[in-house]
């Protein structure tokens, strides 16, 4: 006769090992002797053993039981259904650790290769990880809700990033993250920001449908966004308005009234 540590040495397990598989209803418990301990036979052994082996195979222990009982025909078949179930989970922790990977450098979250393409070459040109953050929010909020758009919408972004005067632009915008509502810098800016969508304008009177015609509720979410970032969001919004445009999103020309 055995106490349950016996038992566990035998068999190569550990007591809560022993005891797991009490509750689970795997290894019969024996009722207790005279002096209050538990002992075992020399098959609880064998059992312990065959369900110690079979769990380490990967079985799990929901099927463990009737394997036991199982006769050799049934014990292949299930085997077999096991085999393809591990497999079938093998291959999806896979795709798991490519996802990973991909994960890795953080900007592929929720977002297409194209845009974590994008974000990648803003740190390339030294754009700050605070700013580029913020363009990461955005853009997963786009892929949501606009999958199908985010190939042309990150070839357009690309293209402004080629263009010198553009990105000179780019970069002042994105400077303002680290500026106060009051800082003397913002009319000369909403006036360089101004300039160039007239510019654009007047070359493509129908440019700002495709850059900026997001849905009305996406466009809001963005603008939080931005707001929430940019302490000096409100002012500059407000100097642009004074300059005829509205909106951030979707800037758009302020029709005259009337």
């Amino acid at each position: 006769m055995l106490t349950i540590s016996q038992l566990a040495d035998y068999a190569g397990v550990t007591v809560r090992a022993v005891r797991h598989y009490h509750a689970k209803g795997l290894l019969p418990e024996p009722e207790r002797d005279h002096s209050g301990y538990r002992r075992y036979h020399a098959d609880a052994v064998a059992d312990l053993i065959k369900i110690r082996t079979l769990a380490e195979a990967g079985v799990p222990l929901s099927r463990v039981g009737e394997l036991l009982v199982a006769s050799d025909t049934e014990f292949a078949a299930a085997v077999e259904d096991i085999d393809r179930r591990l497999r079938a989970e093998i291959r999806e922790r896979q795709r798991h650790r490519e996802r990973i990977a991909q994960l890795a450098a953080g900007d592929s979250l929720a977002l297409p290769d194209e845009a974590a393409a994008y974000l990648g070459r803003l740190r390339e040109l030294g754009f700050t990880d605070r700013f580029i953050g913020g363009e990461r929010d955005a853009w997963i909020l786009v892929a949501a809700q606009l999958p199908e758009q985010m190939p042309l919408y990150m070839t357009m972004k690309q293209q402004q990033l080629d263009d010198p005067e553009t990105l000179a632009l780019y970069r002042d915008l994105a400077e303002t993250i680290d500026w106060g509502p009051n800082d003397p810098r913002l009319p000369a800016l909403g006036d360089r920001l101004v300039t160039a969508l007239e510019v654009a304008d007047a070359a493509n009177p129908k440019s700002s449908d495709v850059e900026g015609g997001l849905p009305e509720d996406l466009a809001k979410l963005l603008d939080e966004l931005f707001l929430e970032l940019v302490p000096a969001a409100p002012r500059f919004l407000r100097l642009l308005e004074e300059r005829g445009w509205t909106g951030w999103t979707n800037l758009k020309r302020i029709e005259p009234a009337g």
